[in-house]
């Protein structure tokens, strides 16, 4: 079967340039074309378009207008300007209203070439991990496994590949990012979704308790064992088997669980018959269970029994970038669940939660959203509204001698490219290599602000001068 072509709509007044744009991209696109800004946005109603390519300067709508207008009626879509003029405010602009990039006229056509083929493969991989959330979210609530950076496209690939398999699973990460519920997520997408899930927190009962938990108790086996009593993991037989907080089994606990998982055979306490589970079993902990090893805390060979496939769940802190999808997220399931229908957040207080380092993860954040929606007066969350010791503690690491970003013409024979190139270079400096302060003091978003910074990297490792942090 032939692959679709990707769909472009060339948007300029000038017939020469549509003509000339046409003719240089329908060997590899199908091309669609507008003189104007009103018969793009037509168009774009009528017919699925991947990228959009228009002249920022034109008669009636402008390209910036048609951006936003464009990107409004389809999220998803490339939008890339053209442009023989430019300023530092333009491209500023165009970047926080979506732009993907831009090219100075005349266009190199293949240096355009080149920037299609690394904006339809960024959106394609983007495509598939929306994909795989939508389906982990049909499956069960995951909240905190909402986000778009690179480490979470990352973790939901590992999430996909490992749950239709038989391997045991060991997350770890700090608490409150959310381990129990990627457990849930391999659990609902492996063959064994429709049999049980069974949790235990091991941090929370004591070892005597730990062990009739795990693997029950026969009758009179102890004072108080009044019944025969199955354990957890009998209960998970044909499902999965949840050890929460499993760095804190005690040693001869430990033993006895690396024989389960050993021979898939155990005995209930105080019996000798030994009870045949057909498990899998993944393990969650918020510490570093190789460092436990090290220690002497916990047994190598019940490590490497458990590290099959490791999920390293990041702290909040280094993904920034996924703070707004969480807020909105966490906005309209508040809204909704308190009779509260919030309109939104305004971008003062996207950038102060962004920058709070968030201790307590997602958790925290999901809790603080919470507070927020439910002490509101007006219809959209505030920088006011942000707890004080956030805000405090945000105005504390930021320091003094934060300066707004000077405005300025674009230098005489630089391009668009280039001089939005040197502005976020320059905010980059003004703020110690500091990424999520650069990206507020100019006005976009971390994940916009690494997506350039990568291109930057990939154009100076071909050839190009200019060094990029």
């Amino acid at each position: 079967m032939t692959p679709t072509r990707p769909v472009i709509l060339i948007v300029d007044d000038d017939k020469d340039t549509r003509d000339g744009l046409t003719h240089a991209l329908s060997d590899t696109h199908a091309v669609l074309a507008a003189e104007s800004a009103d018969r793009a946005l037509g168009i774009l109603n009528e017919r699925e378009v991947d990228v959009l390519l228009s002249d920022l300067r034109m008669p009636g709508m402008d390209g910036l207008t048609l951006l936003q207008r464009a990107r409004a009626q389809r999220p998803g879509l490339i939008c890339i300007l053209l442009t023989a003029y430019g300023s530092v405010e333009t491209a500023v602009e165009a970047m926080k209203r979506g732009a993907y990039d831009f090219l100075m006229k005349p266009v190199n056509l293949d240096h355009l070439d080149l920037l299609l083929q690394r904006a339809l493969h960024s959106r394609a991989v983007e495509s598939e991990n929306v994909s795989l959330r939508e389906q982990l979210d049909r499956k069960y609530g995951l909240e905190s496994i909402v986000g778009n950076s690179a480490v979470m496209h990352r973790l939901f690939d590992t999430i996909k590949q490992a749950a239709p398999t038989q391997a045991t699973v060991l997350i770890q990460g700090e608490s409150g990012t959310g381990k129990e519920l990627v457990a849930h997520a391999v659990h609902r997408l492996s063959p064994r979704s429709k049999g049980p899930f069974v949790a235990i927190h091991c941090a929370a009962l004591s070892p005597s308790l730990l062990e009739s938990e795990l693997f029950g108790h026969e009758k009179g086996s102890f004072t108080g064992a009044l019944a025969r009593r199955q354990g957890r993991f009998e209960m998970a037989d044909g499902g999965t088997l949840l050890l929460d907080e499993v760095s804190e089994i005690a040693p001869a606990i430990q033993v006895k669980l690396l024989r389960v998982l050993e021979e898939r055979q155990f005995e209930r306490v105080g019996g000798n018959v030994a009870v045949e589970v057909d498990i899998r079993l993944i393990a969650a902990t918020n510490r570093n269970l190789r460092a436990q090893v090290a220690a002497g805390k916990f047994r190598e060979d019940l490590f490497f029994r458990l590290d099959v496939v490791d999920i390293t769940l990041p702290p909040l802190r280094d993904r920034p970038e996924d703070i707004p999808l969480l807020c909105d997220h966490f906005l309209r399931e508040f809204g909704k669940k308190n009779g509260k229908p919030v309109a939104g957040i305004t971008p003062d207080a996207v950038a102060i939660l962004a920058a709070y380092a968030w201790p307590g993860n997602v958790r925290e954040l999901r809790n603080t959203v919470e507070k927020m929606v439910v002490l509101v007066r007006g219809n959209r969350l505030t920088a006011r509204d942000i707890p004080p010791n956030i805000r405090g503690a945000v105005r504390d690491a930021a320091g003094p001698g934060a300066t707004e970003p000077k405005s300025a013409a674009a230098p005489r024979g630089d391009s668009l490219a280039d001089v939005e190139k040197s502005v976020i270079l320059a905010a980059l400096r003004r703020h110690g290599e500091n990424r999520t302060k650069a990206a507020k003091d100019i006005g976009i978003s971390r994940r916009t602000l690494h997506r350039k910074l990568r291109e930057y990297r990939q154009t100076a490792s071909n050839g190009e001068a200019g060094h990029v942090a």
